[in-house]
This record gives C-alpha cells, structure tokens and sequence, in this order.
C-alpha cells in the first residue's frame, strides 16, 4: 500500500510539472479490508511491528486528505487481468 501511494505521488509530481491540476483526492484501490483498516486506526498489534514506518506514512496521507482507499473485490480489480490465470 505504501508503494502504491508512493507511485500516485509520483504521477502527482509529473502531472504538476506538466502544470495539469488535480485538485480531487487520489484514489487507491485496495483488495485487502485488514491493510485498509490498518491504515485508518494505527493501534499497535504484534503482527503489524514490521510496518510500523509505512503505516504512519500512509496514516499522515489519509488523514490530509490527499488520497482515499476504497475496497474492491479481488474480482473486481482491473489489474488481475494481467496478473491472474484464466479460470476454466
């Protein structure tokens, strides 16, 4: 998730040096509710130690209002097209 963002902040950059104005929050499509609700309540549990760094990262993004995460089923998300094998 914090790739991801890191990713659209980029294009962010591109598109401002390109002096194209978005002015909405990004959004960032997530398959995963437990990596959502992660990055809206940063209570400490034992098995998210290992992303402690990131998710303050992605916390202070949320909470500006500079980009939003949505759920989307894993059937619904464009990219497994790509990534995903055919189901016979």
């Amino acid at each position: 998730m914090a790739q991801g963002m890191c990713e659209v902040l980029q294009i962010n950059i591109v598109l401002d040096d390109l002096n194209i104005r978005y002015e909405g929050s990004m959004k960032l499509f997530r398959d995963n509710k437990l990596t959502i609700n992660i990055a809206h309540n940063l209570v400490q549990h034992d098995k998210t130690k290992h992303i402690l760094i990131h998710r303050h990262f992605i916390k202070e993004k949320l909470d500006s209002g500079l980009m939003t995460t949505t759920y989307v089923p894993s059937g619904h998300q464009l990219a497994n097209v790509l990534t995903k094998g055919l189901s016979m």
